[in-house]
């Protein structure tokens, strides 16, 4: 994972990840990108080390931009495409990582090029700019520089461009496609420099979050309890601040407490029973307490009963019973079945029937 701060060989297509970024911050804005799920995925095969300095790394992370983050994908497929043994999966990885980001087509797009090494064409960076978007850079140029442009997208984006322009506008770009000749390459060159100052000037407005303390939480949220333990003790180390903050951004086991009773029932009923009794093995007495007086009568007492007759239990497998039972949890907070409480503004979370 940390292997990109190699960066790409000589002979790849695609441009390098800004030279600020070290190799960790491009680990951190890649694992950003991959989504929680798949990202503690990843987490829980690395070192410790790794794992600390990684974990550090991305709750430090500030919002950055799509540029940023798609030349870092790029940089993952050209070192992946050369066969480089210091990421597992090669290619295929690569495809399946880019495709969680950026969609089937982008990814088809990226490892095509860098495979075929096919030249890049004119104004290709406005590939997947909407249509509209496209319309709002080229307000102001005359209608020249509007056909040029027209002229050099993909037939269906420059069709969905067209449409968009004003009707009165929209007859004398065409007529000037139609008669349009060849154009010199430093004519395409210095269009192609002030429309990419536009897009970036409007995408620097539009930052999506990449990463944050909350993103780390929410990486966390989906691995087990002993990942989760070891990177919020290695944060404390270092940053205890900010150890607390992502702290207090996670949902644990303990947490079940703070659900409402709708909640709760909702819960019992779809988690799985074995796991249940052996995450209440290493629970606390007032989280036991809760769960049973949200049970049945019944229900309560075979629950009792079967941890009395159950063996003793790694404390590492205790872990994984807690952490199926609070991925139950954020299944059905996701699905709108249930709220967490503070999980948005502060205020209690209730059931949602």
């Amino acid at each position: 994972m940390l292997a990109l701060a190699a960066g790409p060989g000589p002979g790849d297509m695609l441009p390098a990840a800004p030279p600020r970024l070290g190799g960790t911050r491009k680990a951190a804005v890649l694992m950003a990108a991959l989504g929680s799920e798949r990202a503690a995925n990843v987490l829980q095969r690395l070192g410790e080390e790794e794992i600390e300095s990684l974990s550090v790394e991305m709750a430090r992370l500030s919002s950055v931009g799509a540029q940023t983050t798609d030349s870092i994908l790029g940089e993952l497929a050209a070192v992946t495409s050369r066969g480089g043994a210091s990421v597992e999966g090669g290619v295929d990885f690569a495809r399946e990582v880019i495709e969680r980001a950026l969609g089937a087509e982008r990814a088809a797009e990226l490892l095509g090029r860098l495979s075929s090494g096919a030249e890049v064409r004119p104004f290709e960076f406005l590939r997947r700019v909407p249509p509209e978007r496209i319309v709002g850079l080229l307000r102001n140029e005359s209608p020249q520089t509007i056909a040029l442009v027209l002229a050099s997208l993909h037939t269906n984006l420059a069709a969905g461009v067209l449409s968009h322009l004003p009707e009165r506008q929209q007859p004398e770009v065409a007529l000037r496609i139609a008669r349009m000749g060849e154009t010199s390459s430093r004519v395409i060159q210095q269009v192609e420099e002030v429309l990419r100052h536009k897009l970036t000037a409007v995408a620097e407005q539009q930052y999506a979050s990449a990463g944050g303390a909350r993103a780390l939480a929410g990486i966390l949220n989906h691995a087990d309890r002993s990942l989760e333990r070891n990177v919020l003790e290695n944060l404390a180390s270092t940053d205890k601040g900010l150890a607390e903050e992502v702290r207090g951004m996670l949902f644990v086991f303990e947490d079940i407490v703070k659900l409402d009773e709708r909640a709760i029932q909702q819960v019992l009923r779809e988690v799985d029973q074995k796991d249940l009794v052996l995450a209440l093995r290493g629970a606390e007495e007032s989280v036991k307490e809760v769960l049973l007086a949200n049970m049945s009568e019944r229900g309560a007492a075979m629950l009792k009963e079967e941890m009395e007759i159950q063996p003793p239990q790694r404390k590492r497998d205790i872990d994984q019973a807690q952490s199926r039972v609070v991925a139950v949890v954020r299944k059905l907070e996701e699905a709108g079945t249930i709220v967490i409480a503070g999980e948005e503004d502060g205020e209690e979370g209730e059931g949602v029937v």
